[in-house]
């Protein structure tokens, strides 16, 4: 066998150290100011290497970052998280196979940021819907650049903190080159990023408003799947803290809410075909005399079902419904359900939900619900099409309790920061509903109103903003995805028409090293 060079264990060692701090920057650490590094890392990592070298430094990256941000998921098994990690760790190889000749070209920061946008747009998107957990920009809700997801969303904001990473390790590099000026120059750029959002106007608290009720019912923390599957009385819990809600605005502790929200199976049946259950919903909405969205398991065709928001008024009943269109895969529905439907946990998913097509929002008087249930959150077109189609305010209604209920590792905390980065980029307040926690209200400037910890029950009661106006992601759309990834297209041809023996050379104001090495001057 033979034994790693020195420079494979630099460029290894870098990657897997640039995967650690990238993690570091998310919840529930929540080191936003590090994300830079690990894309810097990275081209550090793979400069000057062959693809087959780069493809081993982008697997160690993708390990070293995923598999500790997705941790949470070994609450359905070792195999899950293990499995989810390989297969995102395999993406990123596969995607910095051709980065060395990116970085070779002139003007790489450029290339490398839009590489990133790149691949965050093949993520989201395959296998089996694309998984986009852990995008730069889902890590930057305190970040004084998080404005730039109002201008061109998340992906303008992953291309603001990728091109932050790429100027480090260039204006680094041009310093010890001797070129100065360089490094200056890139300063300046590196700044201009950073304070350009911050002369983005303010969202606008004045106009319409509407006091929102977020109930959190909370579960048994159960262990198994099968004791998780096994648990009854959600529907009972949220009643409860829904009667305590209706105690309070009573004794005048707080204002009558316009809208009242439960989480994400909040019902695990039907109410409408179930006597006992719609008893209940009826009931609470009675106590409240609000509108109250419940989240319940609809009946569908074909002996399927929907995962759903339902919304009830009062004297009314149910009125609209909004039905989850991202379904889980071996969540929610089983792929090749014949071939592996039996297997182990798999076992516990009886049947395949539909996903549903409306993107409608659930009225209710003034306010215009723009529903989103649980890791739709992360889908750039789930999240688009309910503000486009007339959402004054954003609702996440989830149930994170499979994934908190052993290891606590962040994964209610990652959802909130996806939840604050959405309010920025649209400018909406959003609810956040969790049956377990963590649920919270956020403001359009995405800073948290109020929040609830995990596994307790209570209620959230904030006043916020209805908005409806434009912000200029939600008008420009998909573009900044399209426009910000488009140049790697542009820089992997200008590569292939360069000579083999320039493509893998480095071009900086520093150095250049010889092919297959790592450019690791800075780590010695």
């Amino acid at each position: 066998m033979t034994r790693p060079s020195t420079a494979a264990l630099r460029s290894w060692a870098a990657a897997c150290a640039g995967g650690l701090l990238l993690y570091a920057s998310f919840p529930p650490l929540g080191w936003w100011f590090l994300a830079p590094l690990g894309p810097a890392l990275l081209i550090l990592a793979v400069r000057g290497r062959r693809a087959q070298s780069a493809f081993g430094a982008g697997g160690i990256f993708g390990i070293a970052f995923l598999a500790p941000l997705i941790v949470w998921l070994a609450n359905l098994g070792l195999v899950p998280w293990l499995a989810l990690a390989a297969v995102q760790a395999l993406v990123f190889a596969l995607a910095a196979m051709p980065l060395p000749r990116l970085l070779a070209l002139p003007g790489w920061p450029l290339y490398t940021a839009a590489w990133w946008v790149a691949l965050e747009a093949v993520r989201g998107r395959a296998p089996l819907g694309g998984f986009p957990w852990g995008r730069l920009a889902f890590g930057q809700a305190d970040a004084p650049y998080a404005g730039w997801a109002a201008v061109g969303g998340g992906p303008a904001l992953s291309f603001a903190v990728a091109l932050l990473g790429s100027l480090l390790v260039y204006g680094l590099t041009a310093g010890r080159g001797g070129r100065r000026h360089i490094s200056a120059a890139v300063c300046l750029g590196a700044a201009a990023l950073v304070t350009a959002p911050l002369a983005l106007p303010a969202p606008g608290t004045s106009g319409p408003s509407a006091v929102v009720a977020v109930v959190q019912g909370n579960v048994d923390r159960e262990r198994t799947l099968e004791e998780q599957a096994r648990v009854r009385g959600v529907a009972e819990n949220h009643a409860r803290e829904t009667k305590a809600l209706a105690d309070a605005v009573r004794r005048g502790d707080v204002p009558r809410p316009d809208v009242v929200l439960w989480p994400e199976n909040s019902l695990d049946s039907d109410p409408e075909r179930d006597p006992e259950l719609g008893s209940l919903v009826a009931d609470s909405v009675r106590e409240l005399d609000s509108p109250l969205l419940i989240g319940a398991i609809l009946e569908g065709p074909g002996k399927r079902a929907y995962n759903a928001g339902q919304l009830w008024l009062p004297g009314q009943g149910p009125v609209s419904r909004y039905a989850k269109r991202q379904l889980v895969p071996f969540g929610e529905y089983i792929p090749a359900r014949s071939l592996l439907g039996g297997l182990g946990a798999l076992q516990l998913i009886p049947r395949d939900f539909l996903p549903g097509t409306s993107t409608a929002p659930l009225e209710a008087g003034r306010v215009r619900l723009g529903d989103v249930i649980c890791y739709e959150i992360a889908y750039d077109d789930r999240v688009r099409d309910t503000v486009r189609a007339g959402a004054n305010l954003l609702v996440v209604q989830t149930n994170n309790a499979t994934y908190e209920r052993g290891l606590q590792a962040g994964q209610s905390e990652q959802q909130l920061a996806m939840a604050r980065i959405r309010a920025i980029e649209y400018g909406r307040a959003v609810a956040l509903a969790s049956t377990s926690g963590v649920s919270a209200v956020v403001a359009p400037d995405g800073q948290v109103m109020d929040r609830m910890g995990t596994w307790r029950g209570g209620h959230l009661v904030e006043r916020v903003p209805l908005s409806a106006r434009l912000t200029l992601s939600e008008w420009l759309g998909v573009w900044p995805e399209v426009l910000l990834g488009a140049p790697v297209l542009v820089g992997l041809a200008l590569s292939l028409r360069r000579p083999r023996s320039t493509a893998t050379a480095p071009q900086s104001p520093a150095s250049t090293p010889e092919p297959d090495q790592p450019f690791t001057n800075l780590l010695s």
